[in-house]
């Protein structure tokens, strides 16, 4: 099958050269050519235009930051070229957002799945990132395999909707490990309690998250360069996490006071930088030395 891979940033560029190392056809477009000029020495193919790109693909993948930026897109494309095609949503937006797409597709006669994943940048690279599976049964197990180029936990979730809804409660969980943790750390630092003490107890405790011990470094040398999610991704994330909580009922007033954080962090510049640059506005003026 012949591979469309839309979106060659932080995430994408890396899942498409696993899918060319692993034999798969694959042509890549971004609106930023230069970000896909690298992926020509693994011999994917670079499309210039969406005008262009549509023929003899079978399968279309989306890794873009959001719904607006597939939307925008989408308008783009004659929707003729889609017809016959399997466009996999691998973005993270919300489920409402994907169920709108899989219906609009649906109605030009083009198969669609939703397949966000859980994983950054080294879990690509050790084919160990988790792919959650939204689409109808058959849709999968046409295409399951397509994921293990960089994934060995592929889970169909259920049907469109399921996944992204899924994925959001799982990001929930980055956002609000990261944000209490930070405040527990300037905390002790602050105290000037010994940082190792501290997490050898945290280590030891039901209190501990790998992702303390992922992200220490960064809070220890406050160095959030070279990142693998964007803290503006993560804002993101949380506006999409506030809306679909609220619409099932979920309160999410402890969300409130991170909004504050991530918007302040983001206004401060920090928004390309790792999402563990929230870390600079939990704990300012920091007396560390």
């Amino acid at each position: 099958m012949k591979i469309l891979f839309i979106g060659t940033g932080l995430m994408g560029a890396p899942m498409a050269q696993k899918l060319l190392e692993s034999g798969q056809d694959v042509t890549v477009y971004n609106r930023d050519i230069k970000k896909a000029e690298a992926l020509k020495s693994f011999g994917a193919k670079i499309e210039e235009s969406l005008k262009t790109a549509f023929s003899g693909i079978d399968i279309i993948v989306f890794m873009v930051s959001d719904y607006n930026a597939i939307r925008s897109l989408l308008d783009c494309i004659n929707k003729k070229d889609l017809m016959g095609k399997t466009v996999i949503q691998m973005s993270t937006i919300s489920p409402k957002e994907n169920i709108m797409l899989e219906n609009e597709l649906n109605g030009i006669g083009c198969n669609f799945m939703e397949a966000p994943v859980l994983g950054s940048i080294s879990q690509i690279q050790q084919k160990t990132l988790i792919v959650l599976v939204g689409s109808s049964a058959p849709l999968f197990e046409l295409h399951k395999d397509l994921f293990t180029s960089f994934s060995n936990r592929i889970d169909h979730v259920g049907g469109v909707g399921k996944a992204s809804a899924l994925k959001l409660g799982l990001n929930q969980l980055i956002i609000g490990l990261t944000s209490v943790f930070t405040m527990s750390l300037g905390f002790i630092r602050e105290n000037n309690i010994d940082i190792n003490l501290f997490m050898d107890i945290v280590r030891q405790s039901a209190l501990y998250a790998p992702t303390f011990d992922k992200k220490l470094n960064n809070y220890l040398e406050r160095d959030f360069s070279n990142p693998n999610f964007p803290l503006k991704h993560l804002l993101k994330d949380l506006n999409l996490i506030e809306a679909a909580f609220s619409e099932k009922n979920i309160n999410t007033e402890t969300l409130k006071g991170i909004r504050i954080i991530l918007q302040e962090s983001v206004n401060s510049g920090m928004g390309d930088l790792d999402y563990s640059a929230l870390y600079n506005t939990v704990h300012k003026n920091p007396s560390e030395t």
